[in-house]
């Protein structure tokens, strides 16, 4: 009884955590990985900071939405797979609602220049900033670990693509396995043990496959309009690498030429998106909802973000193998570094260059970065005071 009493504390505690985040994570990705290291390392210290960067590493290596597959990560790390469930739903599920909400109500209508928006587009950048260097005096120690930082960020500013992300972080693994693989590292424990086996990890796997070369299928033979909808949106949650904003054009080709939206309706859902806090990803809730109720939406939402849910379950545990291994750790250690490198490329463009407009702009990014780096206060206080920082400024603009 003590121990189910304790389980559930324990699920109750990160699903409030979770949706805590899902209520204030505004910014994208980027800003959502700073936001999940404020609250889970610096405030619970619930991991370490080397395992939060090899996480961050892993779903950077995966295709599907980066930031949520990092939640899930630490829900399962904190809770085995049902954590794993809390954590998603926690984060997700405030954004989905909105977004079920603008389908049925708000529809055409433009929020995208509201001052508030504004300003919480400027709280991401505050937020990201101090992730990025509390990150970096952990991982970026050394000149060569600095140089691989240093490339990575010219990797990702001169080369944007779906795939330029994990191409630079294979070769900063090969750069650093060069680099580190003479030294004499001491083979330390995990810092994290991950609370699935490996036959669920397996499992997972198999399972992602499985409905990615089965639905097409089946949606061949049955017709299913339902089918061909959880097909869709599986697919186009399978093959996103780079971020969200990826998986917009593949959306937009697998529901505008078909007619099941129309293009008006597609882009006034991609504004509400921006509006509301969450991962970028809940836009399929939107789509779903629009084109059979709020129904359609929850499938949509389940079917896009499914592939990186058993894609971080089934690759967690061998990853936390891997990266105890003193073989690779010095691939391990150039990932890292390559990372921080990607997080100050992400804070230049797309955050800071949509964001800081202009001297107003950065004098109160300045005040949200000295609130939450100097005074320690919370995420949420900064979330409201940018959100009223923005309106205000729209005033002082005019």
């Amino acid at each position: 009884m003590k121990n189910n009493n304790k389980r559930f504390k324990l699920l109750w505690e990160l699903f409030l955590i979770s949706t805590r985040l899902g209520l204030t994570s505004f910014g994208g990705p980027t800003a959502h990985l700073g936001y999940f290291h404020e609250e889970y390392i610096r405030r619970k210290k619930w991991m370490d900071e080397k395992t939060y960067a090899d996480l961050v590493a892993l779903a950077q290596f995966l295709p599907g939405p980066a930031s949520s597959q990092v939640g899930i990560g630490i829900g399962v790390m904190r809770a085995g797979v049902v954590g794993g469930i809390i954590s998603f739903i926690g984060f997700t599920f405030p954004s989905v609602i909105a977004l079920i909400l603008f389908a049925y109500l708000l529809t055409g209508y433009d929020i995208g220049n509201a001052g508030w928006i504004h300003g919480l587009k400027i709280v991401a950048v505050a937020v990201v900033a101090h992730a990025i260097l509390g990150m970096a005096k952990n991982l970026t120690p050394d000149l060569k670990r600095k140089a691989i930082a240093l490339l990575a960020l010219f990797g990702t500013l001169l080369w944007q693509s779906a795939i330029s992300q994990v191409s630079i972080i294979l070769l900063a693994a090969l750069i650093g396995f060069l680099l580190y693989n003479k030294q004499l590292i001491a083979i330390e424990k995990p810092s994290s043990i991950f609370p699935i086996s490996k036959k669920i990890s397996a499992l997972c796997f198999l399972m992602f496959f499985g409905f990615l070369f089965l639905l097409p299928i089946i949606r061949e033979l049955t017709g299913s309009y339902w089918i061909a909808m959880f097909d869709s949106f599986y697919r186009s949650g399978s093959l996103v690498f780079g971020g969200g904003h990826v998986v917009l054009p593949l959306l937009e080709q697998e529901f505008v030429p078909t007619g099941w939206i129309t293009e008006e309706a597609f882009l006034a859902g991609y504004g509400a998106t921006q509006a509301v806090p969450g991962p970028l990803f809940t836009f399929a809730a939107y789509l779903g909802t629009v084109m059979k109720g709020w129904f359609g939406g929850l499938v949509a939402t389940i079917a896009v973000f499914l592939p990186a849910f058993l894609l971080i379950v089934g690759a967690l545990p061998f990853w936390d193998q891997l990266r105890s291994n003193p073989k690779i750790k010095g691939a391990i250690m150039g990932v890292n570094a390559a990372v921080i490198g990607i997080l100050i490329s992400a804070l230049y463009h797309p955050i800071w260059t949509s964001s800081i407009l202009g001297p107003m702009d950065f004098a109160l990014a300045a005040l949200l970065f000295s609130m939450l780096s100097y005074w320690k206060l919370p995420p949420w206080i900064i979330v409201i005071t940018g959100a009223l920082g923005g309106t205000l400024l729209t005033f002082l603009i005019k």
